[in-house]
């Protein structure tokens, strides 16, 4: 436990720069996915490409790791003696259940991902703006959730 409580301010601040890492991806590859939708169709298949090329590294070189470093930096606070969370809180499950979203929400942006990449994508540059807003709800329901512990 000593090791954890010591550990505590490194997991805190890694926590929130691979947090910080991740949002910036759930926030940019669906819209990097409304100019694909929208000018690869119709400009050829090299701006296709060069969107492919993006979305996967942005998605499997930034994202991908950003996720499983929130998650674990995450629950290493949660484990910790001097976190403060204590299961009967309100606020915890919110948080909780709204990260889990996030995740369902970068899944679902690796299936639109793999879409693109096979040529199957069927979504409008209109429902990826649409989309794109999912991470910004979650966003503001965790901050509030952490912030206010209602």
């Amino acid at each position: 436990m000593d090791l954890l409580i010591g550990f505590y301010p490194w997991a805190k601040a890694l926590h929130i720069v691979s947090v910080m890492s991740w949002m910036a991806g759930l926030f940019y590859l669906p819209r990097l996915f409304v100019y694909h939708a929208e000018r690869a169709q119709t400009m050829g298949s090299d701006v296709g490409d060069l969107f492919t090329t993006m979305e996967r590294k942005l998605f499997f070189f930034i994202m991908r790791p950003a996720m499983i470093a929130t998650w674990v930096f995450g629950l290493i606070l949660v484990v910790t003696p001097q976190s403060g969370v204590y299961a009967g809180d309100v606020w915890v499950w919110v948080k909780g259940a709204s990260v889990v979203a996030m995740t369902w929400f970068h899944i679902w942006l690796k299936a639109r991902f793999m879409d693109f990449a096979s040529g199957q994508n069927a979504l409008s540059g209109k429902r990826f703006r649409v989309m794109n807003e999912v991470p910004t709800i979650l966003m503001l329901l965790i901050v509030f959730a952490v912030i206010l512990k209602f």
